[in-house]
């Protein structure tokens, strides 16, 4: 039986179904302007020139719409060269975090050595640090191993999430057994577990991993801003903000809108992943 506030005898009631439906429209209409409202005005900025959106950020393309100031922002600006940064930096980033999540989730999950309990709750207690209390550690190691201004010096430490494994161990310990235990006596070793059974049945978590991944590595600020300092080598969300008080506020923008086409795509990719009720509960099941 469903339950809400309102009861089936106060839904029947006319004034009270308006009243209700009335709500439901305003606040579907405000989550539409706070959540798709920046993306949208972004999207519609990065085409409008300057003096239009500091005269009226609202309206929509009073003298026209100016398309050359993406093209001025993918040349001028070098957003080619910080892009592909951005991108080589994403992949290497969900690489080694799949890598360690998978690997880690297996470990503790599938082969459950005797100490898994205590490697889980060492994993676990690591999410109660601040992150920032992490930064000169992390930065002294990146210096003593000569990763400074290396794509490495980003890849490595994203490895460390113990959200990830925490999610893909949780995802691995609700696959049937019987499968593995059928596999072992099969002569399966723990590779061949791994790669063709674990894997392939495993394609939501690694999906939801994967997006987070991505996102998470897309959108960091400081830490590569610290182990990048070279410009060459920077990602888009360093260096936009370098360059933002040495070019116009359109062209600017249309950097910007071009950042966010990634982020937008995986999600728009990869909806029904987290519209779907298998992706993760597997994950939160326990």
């Amino acid at each position: 039986m469903n339950r809400g506030l309102l009861s089936s005898y106060d839904w029947r009631r006319p004034v009270v179904r308006r009243t209700a439906r009335t709500v439901h429209a305003v606040l579907l209409v405000l989550l539409f302007l706070v959540g798709l409202g920046p993306v949208l005005w972004l999207a519609k900025s990065a085409i409008t020139p300057t003096q239009d959106t500091l005269r009226d950020p609202l309206a929509l393309w009073p003298h026209g719409v100016d398309l050359s100031t993406i093209a001025t922002a993918w040349t001028r600006v070098q957003i080619d060269r910080y892009f592909l940064n951005t991108v080589l930096l994403a992949a290497g980033s969900w690489l080694v975090q799949l890598v360690v999540a998978t690997t880690a989730g297996f470990v503790l999950s599938v082969l459950r050595p005797r100490y898994r309990h205590a490697v889980s709750g060492v994993v676990l207690a690591t999410m109660f640090v601040p992150s920032i209390v992490l930064l000169v550690p992390m930065y002294l190691t990146m210096v003593h191993l000569s990763l400074i201004n290396t794509f490495w010096a980003v890849w490595l430490p994203s490895g460390a999430s113990a959200f990830n494994v925490l999610i893909v161990q949780r995802f691995f310990a609700n696959l049937p057994r019987e499968v593995f235990e059928a596999a072992r006596v099969d002569g399966a070793g723990a590779g061949r577990l791994f790669w063709s059974l674990v894997l392939p049945m495993s394609k939501p978590i690694i999906g939801v991993v994967s997006v987070f991944a991505v996102i998470a590595s897309w959108k960091d600020f400081l830490w590569p801003m610290l182990v990048l300092p070279d410009p060459s080598v920077q990602p888009l969300s360093v260096r936009l903000p370098a360059l933002q008080p040495f070019v116009e506020l359109d062209v600017f923008l249309a950097a910007l809108a071009i950042a966010t086409v990634i982020p937008v795509a995986l999600f728009l990719v990869f909806q029904r992943l987290f519209l779907r009720n298998d992706a993760l509960s597997g994950a939160v099941k326990g």
